[in-house]
């Protein structure tokens, strides 16, 4: 054990908590051993901590720490140590119980000062000097004069030093998020004018604050479409300059496209599309006025829509439509009144009548669709009659049906005025007509066994033949028989062939 004369060599501070050995595991008491050896083990271990923590420090120079300011020994481990001559202190100044308190004192001070290394470090990994460089020299000027009191052994004085540059670097990370956020305001803004250098900066520096922020990242994508966006403003300025709004708005919406947040493209979006909207609006109602000048009433209404499409709340494209109907109405009432007049030279009735209410539809009171309509009417109903009769001549084999058309053709012939198509529709209705109304020979055999009904005409009973006169057209047999399976037999009877026999016999035993 030294004295407190002794010239020592300060050790220097390692404020990085290292990993000390475990302390081997005390052996069994060998058999035989005096009791006594244990305790006086003990007693000497207590005495070696007694001068480890009890002992003054050295008279000569005290400790170095390796504070943050750059000037203790931690700082450059490989010099050699270097001491200062220092009077002893008279023997009445010390005792153990002042040099246990300067020991706790010097401790305290050393915690605080590893505590201050660390944060230091923490910020010099995140570059601190480029974003806050003044702060930072300040936090580490108080550690420095820390430095000074420790060496003067002013152990709380330096704790105080070292207390508030930790505290100042403290200040400085908790200052990080806002910093953050300063920076990428700053990008943000240099995006938006275009400063590729600033930008670079700020993304630079907000990288060291926090390299994994999403609005970073978010940032940094937008600084690589940056150019091109750039470049799609420069041409839509230029297009618009020559009046081309329609390019204008697609470079702009090119570069909104590229980057969805920059303020100044969807600005210049929005303004040149309102500008390219009017300029459409003028030109789409230019373009309907003269169409419905032409008469072309189609084509105004589809000019006037996009009108209305650019500008929904217009009054002018109101009024324009307005214009158009009533001259539309009029032309529509004027083209229907010539078509029902060809279509009733045509003998096409029935298109005439839809023509007429066509009209009517539009306006209720134009006479010359009344007009048109009653007198089309009742002859598309007598054309539709006369069709369907020649259509079905078989129906004229029923003698209902043969009276039905006979008074149709006489309302017919007693028309005033007949054109070609009705004239041609009488003479064949007339023809058919004579056909149906004479009966035609049919032979019917069967078994004598089968009793034979033919519909509509009479029940016949069992025979082996019979003859029947029959109009022209088309007839059922049926056959019955108990214990066989009816049969039936359909035939039809023309007024231009002889018929076969129709067989009708029950064979089929159930």
């Amino acid at each position: 054990m030294s004295s407190d004369q002794d010239q020592l060599t300060p050790t220097p501070f390692e404020p990085a908590a290292r990993q000390s050995s475990p302390p081997p595991s005390r052996p069994a008491v060998e058999a035989g051993r005096p009791r006594w050896v244990v305790p006086a083990l003990l007693v000497l271990v207590l005495a070696a901590l007694g001068v480890v923590f009890f002992l003054p420090p050295p008279q000569t120079a005290p400790d170095a720490p390796a504070s943050a300011g750059g000037e203790s020994r931690a700082e450059n481990p490989g010099q050699p140590s270097t001491t200062r001559p220092r009077e002893a202190p008279a023997a009445d100044d010390s005792s153990p119980w002042a040099d246990a308190q300067q020991a706790q004192l010097r401790k305290q001070a050393q915690d605080i000062l590893a505590a201050l290394l660390e944060q230091q470090r923490a910020l010099q990994e995140q570059g601190v000097q480029q974003w806050a460089a003044q702060d930072f020299a300040a936090a580490t000027a108080l550690a420095s004069e820390g430095d000074a009191l420790y060496r003067e052994r002013n152990y709380s004085a330096a704790s105080e030093r070292y207390q508030g540059a930790l505290d100042a670097l403290q200040a400085i990370a908790d200052s990080l998020p806002r910093r953050l956020e300063e920076q990428l305001a700053l990008a943000r803004k240099a995006i938006e004018a275009g400063d590729t250098q600033a930008l670079a900066t700020h993304l630079a520096r907000a990288e060291l604050l926090a390299p994994e922020s999403p609005e970073l990242a978010a940032l940094k994508a937008r600084a690589e479409t940056l150019p091109q966006v750039m470049a799609a403003l420069d041409a839509a300025a230029e297009a618009e300059a020559s009046d081309d709004l329609a390019s204008a708005t697609e470079q702009l919406q090119g570069a909104v496209k590229l980057d969805p947040e920059h303020q100044r493209a969807g600005a210049e979006l929005a303004r040149v599309q309102t500008r390219y909207t009017e300029q459409r609006f003028n030109r789409a109602m230019s373009e309907g006025y003269a169409a419905l000048d032409a008469g072309r009433f189609g084509a105004a209404r589809e000019a006037f829509k996009q009108a209305r499409s650019l500008r929904p709340d217009a009054g002018e494209v109101d009024s324009a439509l307005a214009e158009l109907r009533s001259s539309e109405t009029a032309g529509r009432l004027a083209g229907l009144k010539s078509q029902g007049q060809n279509q009733e030279q045509a003998e096409d009735w029935q298109a005439a009548v839809e023509s007429y209410q066509q009209a009517l539809e539009i306006d209720a009171s134009v006479v010359f669709a009344q007009q048109g309509l009653a007198r089309a009417k009742p002859r598309a109903e007598l054309q539709t009659a006369l069709e369907d009769i020649i259509a079905k001549p078989e129906r004229l084999a029923d003698p209902t049906v043969a009276e039905a058309t006979a008074k149709q053709l006489a309302k017919a012939r007693d028309l005033p005025s007949k054109g070609p198509l009705l004239s041609q529709q009488i003479a064949t209705i007339e023809q058919r007509l004579a056909s149906a109304n004479a009966p035609v020979s049919v032979t019917l055999r069967s078994d004598q066994q089968t009793t034979v009904t033919v519909y509509r005409v009479a029940r016949l009973g069992q025979f082996a033949e019979r003859e029947l006169a029959l109009r022209p057209g088309t007839y059922t047999a049926v056959g019955t028989r108990n214990g066989y399976r009816d049969v039936r037999r359909t035939f039809t009877i023309s007024a231009d062939t002889q018929p076969d026999p129709v067989l009708i016999a029950c064979t089929e035993p159930i």
